[in-house]
Formats: structure tokens, C-alpha cells, sequence
């Protein structure tokens, strides 16, 4: 989770407060204390937001609730007339279109005229809406959602931006370099206390793939299905494998994880021994990016633990 990275500043300087909407979206990724003390810093700058699982229709509900009554305060302030379109602005990939499908659905179910059924295309790869597109999500007063394609400022000077951008999935990973994108997300999970949680998974399984019939009686359809399971790095054995090597990569650690030097050494022995954690050789150069790739999917995912990239600033109200 990046609020304060992936927002939109140019919307900010436009628009009033009372007709903006921070949508604090993928909040399943992030430990609910820390989306929290987002909630409680919004809360300070006079800002509305709102937290939102585009997955979770009880929490689509509870949004489309809110969004009907702020609608209807427009109304009643002369604002709005009586149809309302709604806007989704933002930074690629940070869920917008997900968002509109999920509260199309929703405010279809519960209306009365249902109308036909949209669907705006989503995939994890940045840049995917091309167009604007109009979903009608509630009647008396109709309110639609405008999905928009994502909008990036021209240059980004900011490599540490870049490197979050490129980590939430912002942007491409190639336009970073996804074994470096790896290795700052390593950084991050290495120190935070979210390993931690890992403690009780118990030993490594070092080998998952055992087969114990002669060639004759070999099935190898059956086999190659096996092979695949091993390499297939969402399967939960392999997940918790991971999950293993870390916390016993970081909890053996005996140098100081403040110095730059030392932090390096540990990631590159994490790097080292995730390569057998996915199944992978650690000694050939063609597996660095295999053993990124893997390790950014599953943190995207939500696989590897709950963290919100960006700090909370200190309180200055």
C-alpha cells in the first residue's frame, strides 16, 4: 500500500475536499493497524477517504452506502441534480477497474431495473484501460462510475518512487529491473517484524517430488504433473517453503541490519536460498529473474504478509 506515492497530486490541487474521495483500495494487502493509522492521518488533513477490498462484496456494499449518501448531500446542497457521475482517477494498476466492475455488480443486484451487465477488463499488467467507460452503480438518484485509464506524471526522478511505483505494479517491472525491485522488497520485508509470524512453520521440505516406480512402470503424464506442481511457485508447500527460508535467513543474522553493507550480505544470502526454496539452482545467473518474478508475485499477492511501503508522516495537526 502507497497512499501518499501513488497519489494523484495534479487532482488534489483541482478539486475541494468535499468532492474528493481517497480510496484507500487493496487494503487486504496491508495489516489493518497500519491502514488505520492511514484512515486517522486522512482524518487530520481534512480529507474523506475510504478503505476498500474490491473483492469483498460486504465491503462494496458498505462503500456503495457511503458513496448514495454523499451523493445525496450533494443534492440537497445543490451540488448534483439528480443523476450523479463519479470519477476514478489514479496512478495504473491501482485497482480502478476492479473497483468499477465490483460496484456495477453490486448496485445491479440492488436495482430495480437491471439493465445490461459491464465489464471492464482487469489484469495485473499496468496500462490495461485504454478508455473511459460509464457503469451505472445506483438509482433514485443514478449515480455512475467513470473508469479512466491510469495517469503518470512525465518523468519520475524519484528512484525510490520509482522503485515503489514499480513494486505495487505502477509501472512495468522491466522499465526498474525486477531482481533489483526484488531485492528492495527484500529490504522491506527483512526489516519489518512481518517474518516474525513465520516462526511456527517448522522445518524446510527440502524435496517434494519422490517417485518410487521403475522406468517400465513409470506413468509420465502423472510424473510431469508432479514436476510441475514442484515448480509451480503458488502451491502452498512451496509459499510456506518461502516463507520458512526467510524467517530463517533473518532470524540467524547476527550482523546489524542498520548498516547498508550488512543488510546487502543478508539479501544476497536470502536470494541465495530462495533459489532452492522455488526449486531452482542458486548457482546459475538464468535464475535471478526466475527467482524475482516468483518472489514479486506472491508479495503482490498478498502471499508474503501485509506491509504498507510508504511511512505515515508525523502529525503536524
Amino acid at each position: 500500500m502507497i497512499p501518499l506515492s501513488s497519489e494523484f497530486k495534479l487532482l488534489k490541487k483541482h478539486s475541494t475536499s468535499t468532492r474528493r474521495i481517497i480510496v484507500l483500495n487493496k487494503t487486504d494487502l496491508a495489516s489493518p493497524s497500519q491502514v488505520k493509522q492511514w484512515m486517522d492521518y486522512f482524518e487530520g488533513q481534512d480529507d474523506i477517504a475510504f478503505r476498500v477490498n474490491s473483492h469483498n462484496r460486504d465491503n462494496i456494499k458498505e462503500f456503495l452506502t457511503f458513496l448514495q449518501a454523499r451523493v445525496r448531500e450533494l443534492i440537497n446542497t445543490g451540488y448534483s441534480r439528480h443523476t450523479t457521475t463519479l470519477m476514478l482517477v489514479g496512478i495504473p494498476n491501482v485497482g480502478k477497474s476492479a473497483l468499477a466492475n465490483s460496484l456495477h455488480l453490486i448496485g445491479r443486484i440492488n436495482a430495480a431495473e437491471k439493465g445490461r451487465l459491464k465489464h471492464a477488463a482487469v489484469t495485473p499488467q499496468p496500462g490495461e484501460t485504454k478508455n473511459i467507460s460509464s457503469f451505472k452503480i445506483a438509482s433514485h438518484p443514478n449515480i455512475y462510475v467513470l473508469d479512466t485509464p491510469g495517469i503518470l506524471p512525465p518523468n519520475i526522478p524519484d528512484a525510490e518512487l520509482c522503485c515503489k511505483l514499480a513494486l505495487t505494479g505502477a509501472i512495468q517491472d522491466c522499465l526498474d529491473g525486477e531482481v533489483e525491485l526484488a531485492q528492495y522488497f527484500l529490504a522491506i520485508l527483512t526489516t519489518s517484524d512481518e517474518f516474525k509470524k513465520w516462526a511456527k512453520l517448522g522445518g524446510i521440505e527440502k524435496d517434494m517430488l519422490v517417485v518410487t516406480a521403475t522406468d517400465d512402470e513409470l506413468d509420465l503424464e502423472k510424473t510431469q504433473k508432479m514436476k510441475h506442481r514442484v515448480t509451480d511457485h503458488t502451491q502452498d508447500f512451496i509459499v510456506n517453503n518461502v516463507r520458512k527460508t526467510l524467517y530463517h535467513c533473518i532470524s540467524s543474522f547476527s550482523g546489524n541490519l542498520d548498516e547498508e553493507n550488512s543488510l546487502l550480505h543478508l539479501i544476497e544470502v536470502e536470494y541465495a536460498n530462495l533459489a532452492e526454496a522455488f526449486h531452482l539452482s542458486s548457482e546459475a545467473v538464468d535464475d535471478l529473474p526466475k527467482v524475482a518474478s516468483k518472489l514479486l508475485n506472491l508479495y503482490r499477492t498478498g502471499r508474503l504478509g501485509h506491509y504498507s511501503v510508504d511511512s505515515v508522516p508525523s502529525k503536524h495537526w
